[in-house]
């Protein structure tokens, strides 16, 4: 069962006055800040202390997995740096379990939510906001209570709880109409009470240790899904090349002999699982003399390669290379991303680089209702 939340309902009155379950009680209005020391992808320690000389605390929790959090990051950085010299002291905390994230949960990142995945989403996206890691013992989040991926809640400086909830009402920027957040943030440095001091956060579940049992389920499924492969002739190549699925293909070049190919096919095989729920499409293509065609299938066997897989129906190699595209290298591994029309939007020769595959496949995936703006998410640096 997914654990993200229908943009549409989130918008809808019925989402203003029902919260969306939680596995700890959600901080009480008037309750002190929970006290905290964590890690953050600066490398240094970060605690409640720290921040004692702020007029006021915003703690927000984000994530690197969720498709919401993505689209908030930018309007994170943005009350951090429009309020930081008001004396408003801003700090970011994941509290997702890295073991109890699914593959098929990442359909929209490129990173999962480990220390180092963090530190991977603020380079690439030049987060400057302190950001920490919780996901390891849950004990922070815990007290917070948090029902989403993003929320924020706005301590005094008292360090009461004054507001908690959505940072807005829109997970389209453009279609804000309500800076929840900011309000309160206003309210509090002028000295007045918070109008609304709670409201309905929109987007993902944490993802607490409890559910970890999803993850081995998942991999249960995976490990029972069939394998096989297939003899592609000339014709089947250019077939594939001209992509007839419909969806974003990616294509994979490799052989058994091949050590960088091997060494990689894990990465592409997870790759397919975080996106195959996507209009995406994963087709491996074993440059092995035909006759090797039982090695080819126990080494995919072994790596669970439920993706459409094809070996050369003929041992002339240069010729099937050609068949496929004449501009293609002649070394594996050699990896292309094509688009519905046919075109490739992505192309290496050589060991993939597992990041830059992801970030094309997501930038090229065709956008959702559900998550409008991830094309512009992934375009932009």
């Amino acid at each position: 069962m997914s654990r993200l939340i229908p943009l549409a309902i989130l918008l809808s009155a019925a989402a203003l006055t029902a919260r969306p379950a939680s596995a700890f009680e959600i901080l009480a209005a008037g309750a002190s800040a929970p006290d905290f020391t964590l890690p953050g992808v600066d490398g240094k320690a970060h605690g409640l202390k720290d921040y004692a000389s702020a007029k006021v605390l915003a703690v927000v929790f984000t994530c690197d997995s969720c498709p919401v959090s993505e689209l908030y990051e930018s309007r994170v950085e943005k009350l951090y740096q429009d309020y930081r010299a008001k004396g408003v002291a801003l700090v970011a905390i994941n509290p997702n379990s890295p073991s109890a994230i699914r593959l098929d949960e990442q359909s929209y990142t490129d990173v999962g939510d480990a220390l180092e995945d963090m530190k991977t989403r603020a380079e690439f996206r030049h987060i400057d906001y302190p950001y920490l890691f919780d996901g390891e013992t849950q004990g922070v989040s815990a007290k917070f209570g948090p029902v989403a991926t993003p929320s924020i809640f706005v301590f005094d400086q008292d360090r009461k709880l004054r507001y908690a909830g959505r940072i807005d009402d829109n997970v389209q920027e453009s279609l804000v109409q309500s800076a929840d957040a900011r309000n309160a943030l206003d309210a509090l440095l002028a000295g007045r009470p918070v109008t609304v001091p709670a409201t309905t956060a929109a987007g993902c579940t944490p993802k607490w240790k409890s559910q970890a049992s999803g993850v081995s389920a998942e991999l249960a499924r995976i490990e029972a899904e069939p394998v096989s492969v297939s003899a592609a002739a000339a014709a089947d190549l250019q077939k594939i090349r001209a992509n007839p699925t419909g969806k974003l293909l990616l294509v994979n070049f490799w052989a058994t002999w091949c050590g960088p190919c091997v060494s990689e096919f894990p990465d592409l095989q997870e790759t397919y699982r975080m996106y195959r729920g996507r209009d995406f499409a994963f087709i491996t293509i074993s440059e092995n003399d035909p006759a090797g065609k039982d090695g080819v299938l126990k080494l995919l066997q072994k790596e669970h390669a439920s993706s459409t897989n094809y070996i050369f129906a003929s041992a002339d190699t240069s010729a099937m290379q050609e068949a496929f595209d004449h501009n293609m290298g002649a070394a594996v591994p050699f990896t292309v991303v094509i688009a519905p029309n046919g075109d490739i939007v992505y192309q290496e020769e050589g060991s993939v680089t597992t990041l830059a595959l992801r970030r094309a496949i997501l930038e090229n995936l065709p956008e959702t209702k559900e998550h409008t703006g991830q094309q512009a998410y992934w375009s932009v640096q």
